[in-house]
């Protein structure tokens, strides 16, 4: 018996790589058709000529990104598209039509100004930021449940907040002190030619970039501030290393009081250990890359150091699966009653 298809979706952005990664996890989808790709680079060409590791497996040809016409033909559009896109093209009639989960930052800052100051444009739909829920699963599950529009978070600001929360939200950490050290691989530049992602600028070394002026970092500092209910200022640093995939993050803050390993492993286990995609690893073991590769799963763990009266936070994702696509499947499941894991049972690859 051929099974029925509860959700239609449809992607604008998907020959990014987090378009891509949408449409590899939603043809594994067991609820969804993918009725749309749309991109404005590749209109009339066929998708599995983009993308060679769908040959036989996808037809369809790209589209363009009509979000008007979309919202007729589907229940949920994913937009996986540069900053400001999504802001300039949706509307009213859109969301009565179908949902939107928004991969880019467009609605994941609630204040406008905040946003046009460090995403250096104005924002084109405003009224609809109040209304967009920050897409974190873990945090935002029951508010997630009831929207029309979310704001799928940045894969830094993802591994960040998931690694810091507890702690923050036990007040077992001094705000003010909280330093974040992170190391992305290649993807998350994106997949447009640039000079600094060349082979030969990337390979065999690692940088810095953004320093302190990352786009991720008010996202942060105001997911941050919502967990300890004051506003939060940090230094963020992301580094470029020669990898794929994967985020790692390492963060430090100074404890409040003396505390015990079993205190805060106490603490993440409050928030996490009922879920499913963070993983709380064993005593003295360091979160890997490597260990989260292809998988939605978020790996993380501390480390107290007590001459310094300091705790080291740390945390590894996926950027392309639960710093993007994946967690944009996993919101849509909440959107739509489903399981929350569906579709995204994919174990980490290793090698």
């Amino acid at each position: 018996m051929r099974r029925k298809i509860m959700i239609k979706a449809g992607i604008i952005g998907a020959t990014g790589y987090a378009g891509s990664e949408l449409v590899r996890l939603l043809l594994g989808h067991s609820q969804v058709e993918i009725k749309w790709l749309g991109s404005r680079s590749y209109v009339g060409q066929k998708y599995a000529g983009i993308y060679q590791n769908f040959f036989q497996l996808i037809d369809e040809k790209c589209l363009d990104d009509n979000m008007e016409e979309l919202a007729r033909q589907v229940d949920v559009i994913f937009t996986a598209t540069p900053q400001g896109l999504c802001a300039s093209l949706i509307n009213e009639g859109i969301l009565s039509q179908a949902k939107v989960v928004d991969l880019s930052a467009d609605f994941r800052i609630k204040d406008v100004k905040k946003y046009e100051q460090w995403y250096g444009m104005e924002h084109k739909s405003p009224q609809f930021v109040e209304e967009a829920v920050y897409g974190l699963c873990e945090i935002n599950r029951e508010e997630i449940k009831k929207a029309r529009l979310i704001a799928n978070p940045g894969c830094y600001p993802t591994c960040s907040t998931l690694s810091i929360y507890p702690l923050l939200k036990e007040g077992l950490i001094d705000p003010n002190t909280i330093i974040i050290d992170a190391k992305s691989g290649t993807s998350g530049a994106g997949r447009g030619a640039k000079v600094d992602n060349l082979y030969c600028e990337v390979n065999e070394n690692i940088k810095a970039y953004g320093v302190a002026s990352h786009r991720h970092t008010p996202e942060i500092e105001d997911q941050l501030g919502y967990a300890c209910g004051k506003e939060v200022l940090i230094n963020f640093t992301p580094h470029l290393v020669p990898m794929n995939r994967g985020i790692l993050v390492t963060a430090y803050a100074s404890l409040t009081k003396d505390v015990t390993y079993e205190e805060v492993r106490a603490a993440y286990d409050k928030y996490y250990e009922k879920e499913q995609f963070v993983r709380v690893m064993d005593k003295d073991i360091c979160p890997q890359t490597k260990w989260v590769e292809g998988s939605n799963y978020v790996d993380v763990n501390f480390k107290i150091d007590p001459r310094t009266k300091r705790v080291i936070m740390m945390g590894a994702l996926d950027n392309v699966v639960k710093g993007a696509a994946g967690q944009a499947v996993q919101n849509m499941n909440l959107m739509f009653g489903l399981n929350e894991a569906e579709g995204l049972y994919q174990i980490p690859m290793c090698p």
